[in-house]
Protein backbone atom coordinates (compact mmCIF):
# COMPACT_ATOMS: atom_id res chain seq x y z
CA UNK A 1 0.00 0.00 0.00
CA UNK A 2 2.71 2.15 1.20
CA UNK A 3 5.01 1.62 -2.00
CA UNK A 4 1.71 2.12 -4.33
CA UNK A 5 0.97 5.55 -2.60
CA UNK A 6 4.28 6.98 -2.37
CA UNK A 7 6.79 5.16 -4.53
CA UNK A 8 10.17 2.87 -4.16
CA UNK A 9 11.85 5.45 -2.37
CA UNK A 10 9.81 8.44 -4.02
CA UNK A 11 10.90 6.84 -7.40
CA UNK A 12 14.50 7.81 -7.19
CA UNK A 13 16.93 4.37 -6.43
CA UNK A 14 16.13 2.52 -9.69
CA UNK A 15 16.32 3.31 -13.18
CA UNK A 16 13.76 3.36 -15.49
CA UNK A 17 13.07 0.11 -15.91
CA UNK A 18 12.82 -0.45 -12.64
CA UNK A 19 16.14 -2.42 -11.91
CA UNK A 20 18.59 -1.31 -9.16
CA UNK A 21 21.86 0.59 -10.53
CA UNK A 22 25.26 -0.39 -9.06
CA UNK A 23 27.88 1.51 -9.70
CA UNK A 24 30.61 -1.24 -9.09
CA UNK A 25 32.57 -0.88 -12.39
CA UNK A 26 32.36 1.46 -15.55
CA UNK A 27 31.11 -1.25 -17.70
CA UNK A 28 27.76 -1.08 -15.02
CA UNK A 29 26.84 1.99 -16.56
CA UNK A 30 28.24 1.87 -20.25
CA UNK A 31 28.93 3.99 -22.80
CA UNK A 32 26.19 6.25 -22.72
CA UNK A 33 25.61 5.88 -19.19
CA UNK A 34 29.07 7.29 -18.90
CA UNK A 35 28.71 10.01 -20.94
CA UNK A 36 26.04 11.08 -19.23
CA UNK A 37 27.68 10.75 -16.10
CA UNK A 38 30.37 13.10 -17.88
CA UNK A 39 28.00 15.57 -18.80
CA UNK A 40 26.23 15.95 -15.42
CA UNK A 41 29.37 16.34 -13.27
CA UNK A 42 30.63 19.38 -15.69
CA UNK A 43 26.94 20.70 -15.71
CA UNK A 44 26.77 20.44 -12.30
CA UNK A 45 29.82 21.98 -11.39
CA UNK A 46 29.33 25.53 -13.88
CA UNK A 47 26.25 25.49 -11.98
CA UNK A 48 27.60 26.08 -9.00
CA UNK A 49 30.34 28.96 -9.57
CA UNK A 50 31.10 31.09 -6.70
CA UNK A 51 28.72 28.85 -3.92
CA UNK A 52 30.02 28.50 -0.87
CA UNK A 53 31.05 24.43 -0.53
CA UNK A 54 28.34 23.61 1.66
CA UNK A 55 25.84 25.47 0.04
CA UNK A 56 22.69 23.34 -1.63
CA UNK A 57 22.53 23.12 -5.79
CA UNK A 58 19.52 25.00 -6.80
CA UNK A 59 17.44 21.94 -7.60
CA UNK A 60 18.29 19.74 -4.40
CA UNK A 61 17.47 16.24 -6.14
CA UNK A 62 18.54 13.93 -3.82
CA UNK A 63 16.28 16.20 -0.58
CA UNK A 64 15.99 13.73 1.93
CA UNK A 65 18.19 11.04 1.30
CA UNK A 66 20.53 9.08 3.02
CA UNK A 67 24.58 7.71 1.56
CA UNK A 68 25.97 4.93 3.83
CA UNK A 69 29.45 5.24 3.30
CA UNK A 70 31.30 2.10 4.53
CA UNK A 71 35.45 2.27 5.12
CA UNK A 72 37.45 -0.60 5.66
CA UNK A 73 40.56 2.00 4.19
CA UNK A 74 41.77 5.14 5.03
CA UNK A 75 40.41 7.76 3.00
CA UNK A 76 40.70 12.09 2.56
CA UNK A 77 39.02 12.43 -1.15
CA UNK A 78 36.92 9.91 -1.08
CA UNK A 79 35.26 10.58 2.19
CA UNK A 80 35.22 14.49 2.01
CA UNK A 81 34.05 14.33 -2.05
CA UNK A 82 31.45 12.03 -1.49
CA UNK A 83 29.73 13.90 1.96
CA UNK A 84 30.24 17.15 0.44
CA UNK A 85 28.37 16.14 -2.84
CA UNK A 86 25.69 14.27 -1.08
CA UNK A 87 25.08 18.01 1.15
CA UNK A 88 25.11 19.62 -2.29
CA UNK A 89 22.06 17.37 -3.46
CA UNK A 90 20.23 17.83 -0.94
CA UNK A 91 20.58 14.59 0.92
CA UNK A 92 22.72 12.98 3.71
CA UNK A 93 25.98 11.12 4.43
CA UNK A 94 26.58 8.41 7.66
CA UNK A 95 30.64 7.92 7.88
CA UNK A 96 30.27 4.35 9.30
CA UNK A 97 34.39 3.09 9.24
CA UNK A 98 34.12 -0.50 9.44
CA UNK A 99 36.20 -1.52 12.52
CA UNK A 100 32.96 0.26 14.64
CA UNK A 101 30.61 -1.72 12.56
CA UNK A 102 29.02 -5.13 13.49
CA UNK A 103 31.19 -5.89 10.04
CA UNK A 104 34.33 -5.66 12.05
CA UNK A 105 33.14 -7.69 14.27
CA UNK A 106 32.02 -11.05 12.06
CA UNK A 107 28.63 -9.62 10.88
CA UNK A 108 28.43 -10.62 7.08
CA UNK A 109 28.52 -8.77 4.21
CA UNK A 110 24.77 -10.16 3.28
CA UNK A 111 23.53 -9.40 6.25
CA UNK A 112 24.80 -5.88 6.72
CA UNK A 113 23.54 -4.78 3.25
CA UNK A 114 20.27 -6.42 4.21
CA UNK A 115 20.27 -4.11 7.28
CA UNK A 116 21.51 -0.63 5.41
CA UNK A 117 18.60 -1.25 2.81
CA UNK A 118 16.63 -0.42 5.12
CA UNK A 119 18.19 2.70 6.58
CA UNK A 120 19.64 3.96 4.12
CA UNK A 121 19.09 4.97 -0.12
CA UNK A 122 22.47 4.14 -1.05
CA UNK A 123 25.71 2.42 -0.14
CA UNK A 124 29.28 3.17 -0.84
CA UNK A 125 31.90 0.89 -0.06
CA UNK A 126 35.50 1.36 -0.03
CA UNK A 127 37.53 -1.63 0.45
CA UNK A 128 39.58 -4.42 -0.58
CA UNK A 129 38.50 -7.77 -1.82
CA UNK A 130 36.00 -6.94 -5.11
CA UNK A 131 34.32 -9.78 -4.09
CA UNK A 132 32.99 -7.97 -1.01
CA UNK A 133 31.25 -5.04 -3.34
CA UNK A 134 30.02 -7.69 -5.51
CA UNK A 135 28.29 -9.06 -2.44
CA UNK A 136 26.98 -5.90 -1.50
CA UNK A 137 25.02 -5.55 -4.37
CA UNK A 138 23.92 -8.99 -4.72
CA UNK A 139 22.50 -8.68 -1.21
CA UNK A 140 21.20 -4.66 -1.33
CA UNK A 141 17.95 -3.26 -2.44
CA UNK A 142 19.44 0.24 -2.78
CA UNK A 143 22.39 1.35 -5.36
CA UNK A 144 25.93 0.21 -4.43
CA UNK A 145 28.82 2.48 -5.36
CA UNK A 146 32.45 1.00 -5.45
CA UNK A 147 34.40 3.73 -3.51
CA UNK A 148 37.53 1.48 -4.83
CA UNK A 149 38.36 -2.00 -4.21
CA UNK A 150 41.86 -3.83 -5.27
CA UNK A 151 40.45 -4.52 -9.05
CA UNK A 152 39.00 -1.09 -9.99
CA UNK A 153 38.17 2.56 -9.11
CA UNK A 154 35.28 3.72 -10.84
CA UNK A 155 34.99 6.56 -8.94
CA UNK A 156 38.30 8.14 -9.68
CA UNK A 157 38.72 8.04 -13.53
CA UNK A 158 34.92 9.76 -14.09
CA UNK A 159 36.71 12.80 -11.93
CA UNK A 160 39.76 12.15 -14.45
CA UNK A 161 37.94 12.38 -17.36
CA UNK A 162 36.06 15.13 -16.30
CA UNK A 163 39.56 16.83 -15.59
CA UNK A 164 40.58 16.49 -19.30
CA UNK A 165 37.41 17.14 -20.94
CA UNK A 166 37.04 20.40 -18.93
CA UNK A 167 41.02 21.61 -20.36
CA UNK A 168 39.30 21.15 -23.98
CA UNK A 169 40.46 18.07 -25.12
CA UNK A 170 38.29 15.19 -26.45
CA UNK A 171 38.57 11.89 -25.27
CA UNK A 172 37.73 10.21 -28.33
CA UNK A 173 41.07 9.07 -29.85
CA UNK A 174 43.20 10.37 -26.81
CA UNK A 175 46.62 8.82 -26.49
CA UNK A 176 46.52 8.72 -22.48
CA UNK A 177 50.21 7.10 -20.95
CA UNK A 178 50.11 5.33 -17.90
CA UNK A 179 53.72 4.88 -16.00
CA UNK A 180 53.89 2.72 -12.94
CA UNK A 181 52.24 -0.41 -11.19
CA UNK A 182 49.48 -1.65 -13.47
CA UNK A 183 47.27 -1.34 -10.20
CA UNK A 184 43.03 -0.73 -9.39
CA UNK A 185 43.41 2.75 -11.18
CA UNK A 186 44.53 2.10 -14.39
CA UNK A 187 42.64 -0.76 -14.72
CA UNK A 188 39.64 1.34 -14.80
CA UNK A 189 41.80 3.34 -17.17
CA UNK A 190 41.71 0.80 -19.45
CA UNK A 191 37.88 0.18 -19.00
CA UNK A 192 36.83 3.59 -19.80
CA UNK A 193 39.11 3.57 -22.97
CA UNK A 194 37.07 0.99 -24.29
CA UNK A 195 33.83 2.33 -23.27
CA UNK A 196 34.90 5.87 -24.96
CA UNK A 197 37.51 5.47 -27.52
CA UNK A 198 40.54 6.44 -26.49
CA UNK A 199 43.98 4.02 -26.41
CA UNK A 200 46.24 3.95 -23.10
CA UNK A 201 50.09 2.95 -23.31
CA UNK A 202 50.44 1.16 -20.11
CA UNK A 203 54.57 1.25 -19.19
CA UNK A 204 54.99 -0.93 -16.23
CA UNK A 205 57.99 -3.18 -15.32
CA UNK A 206 57.68 -6.62 -15.73
CA UNK A 207 55.70 -8.62 -13.36
CA UNK A 208 53.51 -5.34 -12.78
CA UNK A 209 51.06 -5.66 -15.68
CA UNK A 210 47.55 -4.56 -15.10
CA UNK A 211 44.68 -7.01 -15.10
CA UNK A 212 44.64 -8.96 -18.44
CA UNK A 213 40.50 -8.92 -18.26
CA UNK A 214 40.15 -5.14 -18.21
CA UNK A 215 42.91 -5.43 -21.33
CA UNK A 216 41.14 -7.75 -23.30
CA UNK A 217 38.04 -6.74 -22.57
CA UNK A 218 38.93 -2.88 -23.98
CA UNK A 219 40.36 -4.51 -27.24
CA UNK A 220 37.51 -6.85 -27.68
CA UNK A 221 35.22 -2.70 -27.96
CA UNK A 222 38.02 -1.30 -30.13
CA UNK A 223 40.72 0.33 -27.64
CA UNK A 224 44.16 0.25 -28.59
CA UNK A 225 46.38 -0.98 -25.47
CA UNK A 226 49.95 -1.63 -25.47
CA UNK A 227 51.95 -2.97 -22.90
CA UNK A 228 55.14 -1.50 -22.80
CA UNK A 229 58.21 -2.06 -20.34
CA UNK A 230 60.05 1.42 -21.27
CA UNK A 231 58.76 4.36 -19.41
CA UNK A 232 59.87 6.57 -22.69
CA UNK A 233 58.22 4.64 -25.31
CA UNK A 234 54.71 4.91 -23.34
CA UNK A 235 54.92 8.20 -22.86
CA UNK A 236 56.19 9.84 -25.97
CA UNK A 237 53.58 11.65 -27.86
CA UNK A 238 51.10 11.21 -24.87
CA UNK A 239 48.64 13.75 -24.45
CA UNK A 240 47.61 12.72 -20.47
CA UNK A 241 50.62 11.16 -18.48
CA UNK A 242 48.74 9.35 -15.34
CA UNK A 243 50.43 7.53 -12.39
CA UNK A 244 49.96 6.52 -8.96
CA UNK A 245 51.58 5.68 -6.03
CA UNK A 246 53.77 2.86 -6.24
CA UNK A 247 53.01 0.88 -3.17
CA UNK A 248 49.18 0.09 -2.08
CA UNK A 249 47.88 0.25 1.76
CA UNK A 250 48.51 -3.22 3.39
CA UNK A 251 51.11 -4.82 0.17
CA UNK A 252 54.26 -6.70 1.18
CA UNK A 253 57.53 -7.10 -0.72
CA UNK A 254 58.06 -2.84 -1.11
CA UNK A 255 61.85 -3.02 -1.51
CA UNK A 256 61.92 -4.97 -4.26
CA UNK A 257 59.01 -2.99 -5.71
CA UNK A 258 60.27 0.15 -5.67
CA UNK A 259 63.54 -0.80 -7.35
CA UNK A 260 61.57 -1.88 -10.00
CA UNK A 261 59.09 1.27 -10.19
CA UNK A 262 62.86 3.49 -10.76
CA UNK A 263 62.52 3.84 -14.28
CA UNK A 264 59.05 4.73 -14.62
CA UNK A 265 59.03 8.13 -12.30
CA UNK A 266 57.61 10.97 -13.90
CA UNK A 267 59.91 14.07 -14.34
CA UNK A 268 60.81 16.77 -16.77
CA UNK A 269 62.55 14.32 -18.99
CA UNK A 270 59.59 11.96 -19.60
CA UNK A 271 56.73 14.53 -19.74
CA UNK A 272 59.37 16.24 -21.99
CA UNK A 273 58.68 13.31 -24.23
CA UNK A 274 55.08 13.95 -24.55
CA UNK A 275 53.09 16.35 -26.12
CA UNK A 276 53.49 20.06 -25.30
CA UNK A 277 50.50 20.35 -24.25
CA UNK A 278 50.05 17.47 -22.25
CA UNK A 279 48.35 17.24 -19.02
CA UNK A 280 50.09 15.51 -15.71
CA UNK A 281 47.38 13.59 -13.61
CA UNK A 282 47.80 11.47 -10.28
CA UNK A 283 45.24 10.35 -8.20
CA UNK A 284 46.54 11.59 -4.51
CA UNK A 285 48.06 10.71 -2.23
CA UNK A 286 51.30 11.64 -3.94
CA UNK A 287 54.26 9.96 -2.59
CA UNK A 288 56.73 12.97 -3.85
CA UNK A 289 60.16 12.28 -5.06
CA UNK A 290 58.96 8.40 -5.86
CA UNK A 291 56.71 7.80 -8.59
CA UNK A 292 56.92 11.72 -9.50
CA UNK A 293 59.10 14.68 -8.76
CA UNK A 294 57.66 18.07 -7.15
CA UNK A 295 58.56 19.79 -10.21
CA UNK A 296 55.87 18.03 -12.04
CA UNK A 297 53.33 17.93 -9.22
CA UNK A 298 53.34 21.41 -9.15
CA UNK A 299 54.35 21.98 -12.77
CA UNK A 300 52.43 24.29 -14.93
CA UNK A 301 51.15 20.66 -16.88
CA UNK A 302 49.55 19.32 -13.75
CA UNK A 303 46.17 19.35 -13.47
CA UNK A 304 45.94 16.96 -9.87
CA UNK A 305 44.13 19.67 -7.69
CA UNK A 306 41.10 20.27 -9.92
CA UNK A 307 41.24 16.25 -10.58
CA UNK A 308 40.88 16.26 -6.67
CA UNK A 309 38.56 18.98 -7.02
CA UNK A 310 36.28 17.18 -9.67
CA UNK A 311 35.97 14.37 -7.32
CA UNK A 312 32.97 15.82 -5.58
CA UNK A 313 31.03 16.95 -9.09
CA UNK A 314 32.16 12.78 -10.47
CA UNK A 315 30.52 11.83 -7.13
CA UNK A 316 27.40 13.80 -7.40
CA UNK A 317 26.79 12.67 -11.37
CA UNK A 318 27.63 9.40 -10.34
CA UNK A 319 24.54 9.51 -7.72
CA UNK A 320 22.17 10.91 -10.25
CA UNK A 321 22.62 8.10 -12.35
CA UNK A 322 22.75 4.86 -9.49
CA UNK A 323 19.10 7.06 -8.94
CA UNK A 324 17.70 6.83 -12.24
CA UNK A 325 18.02 10.78 -12.79
CA UNK A 326 19.88 11.00 -15.61
CA UNK A 327 21.36 8.72 -18.36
Amino acid sequence: MYREAFGRRAGLSSSASGVTRHFLNLSDAGSDGLKAILAEALKRKEARKNFPRGKSDIDRPLDGHMLAMIFEKNSTRTRASFETGMAQLGGTAMFMPAGQMQLGRGETIADTARVLSRMADAIMIRTDDHAKIEEMARFSEVPVINGLTDDSHPCQIVADLMTIMERGKSLTGMELAWLGDGNNVLSSIIEAAGLLGFNVRAGCPQGYEPDSTFVEEARARGARIELLENAKAAASGADIIVTDTWVSMGQEHVHNKMAAMAPFQVNDRLMAEAKSDALFLHCLPAHRGEEATDSVLDGPQSVIWDEAENRIHAQKAILMWVNGLIG
